[in-house]
């Protein structure tokens, strides 16, 4: 995944991927799971893609502009400019980081190809750790 290696600017380790797929994990939570994230999205113009991360096919990409105005106009503006300001990065990178991580994130999260019910177990902060370790290479983990 050296692709996503050099998207976080040689900070693809661990610790890197960590962050980026902790933002991922806070956006999921923040619109109330995948179940909220995908409506929002289904809301905002990504409805076409966020189904294809859901379901069992290859996930439909999408730029870190568009996800920025999805997210935006759902309300998560502030979050991420928050974490952009915490990882120390442009808004607009972290955003072009996003739209690379979240899908894999969603697709994770709904291995079946389907979005869990509202108040069913919602997701696991831990299951999207061991998607970091995936996506990042993370075969060192502590």
């Amino acid at each position: 995944m050296s692709f996503l290696n050099d998207l976080l600017g040689g900070q693809g380790n661990q610790a890197g991927g960590s962050s980026l797929v902790s933002v991922a994990g806070q956006l999921i939570e923040k619109a109330g799971g995948i179940q909220g994230l995908v409506a929002m999205l289904q809301q905002h113009g990504l409805g076409e893609a966020a189904q294809s991360w859901v379901g069992t096919g290859a996930n439909q990409a999408v730029s870190g502009e568009q996800l920025g105005q999805a997210l935006q106009n759902g309300g998560l503006g502030s979050l991420v400019q928050e974490a952009a300001g915490k990882l120390g990065v442009d808004q607009n990178q972290l955003l072009g980081q996003l739209s690379q991580v979240l899908p894999h994130a969603v697709d994770h999260l709904t291995p079946n190809g389907q979005v869990p019910a509202q108040g069913q177990g919602g997701f696991d902060l831990g299951s999207l750790a061991s998607l970091a370790g995936k996506l990042f290479g993370g075969g060192n983990a502590a």
